[in-house]
């Protein structure tokens, strides 16, 4: 994927259209699961047509993943640009941190009502855990062309599985918090708590 700022006005347009179309179904599975919304009241609440819609997803629960997966686009893209050699644990948990920080106020809220939902349909477990295993296949790709050629890739499996894991319970557990504390949290923190507890042998 092209970096933002590296887009045409064209490819902008339609990523900002895709992101909208997710954030709309995003709200919509939240509020009333997949089985009770349609394409076609998601097309409608995103302001395009169908046909367009369409275009963008194969499926109405294939249209939240753009949402769902920036996240960890981000992580993977700072994870990217440092040190050419295998990060560290806590490497990789400050570049999740940062990630989740830099997430909107607003696109967090709708994952939380995703992952919330989650527990009451199998439509939207199956697109998180596949986009799960996709950042994690993603990540040990990225970690094996920093570490290098002579890295163990045993080792660079583990560590990409172990905290592509951390930061999927993470996120989880944050969503399920459903104390006063817990509905004005970041799930960074939490990040932080996971990782720790993967360095320390949990």
């Amino acid at each position: 994927m092209a970096a933002p700022d590296r887009l045409t006005l064209a490819e902008r347009r339609k990523q900002e259209t895709r992101l909208e179309i997710a954030r709309t179904a995003a709200r919509l599975f939240a509020e009333r699961g997949t089985a009770e919304v349609t394409a076609e009241e998601i097309a409608a609440a995103a302001g395009v047509a169908l046909r367009t819609f369409y275009r963008y997803a194969r499926t109405k629960e294939d249209a939240v993943e753009p949402m769902l997966a920036t996240g960890a686009q981000r992580w993977l893209a700072i994870i990217s640009s440092g040190p050419r050699r295998l990060p560290k644990l806590n490497e990789l948990q400050a570049a999740a941190v940062r990630s989740m920080t830099l997430e909107d106020d607003a696109d967090l809220e709708l994952t939380r009502g995703l992952l919330r939902a989650m527990d009451n349909d199998v439509a939207l477990r199956g697109i998180w855990h596949r986009i799960n295993m996709e950042s994690e296949r993603d990540l040990t790709r990225v970690l094996t062309e920093l570490a290098g050629p002579d890295a163990d890739p045993l080792r660079v499996r583990l560590l990409a599985a172990a905290a592509a894991g951390a930061i999927r319970i993470a996120l989880e557990e944050w969503a399920l918090d459903t104390s006063a504390q817990g509905r004005g949290s970041n799930p960074a923190s939490l990040a932080v708590r996971c990782m720790r507890a993967l360095a320390g042998g949990i």
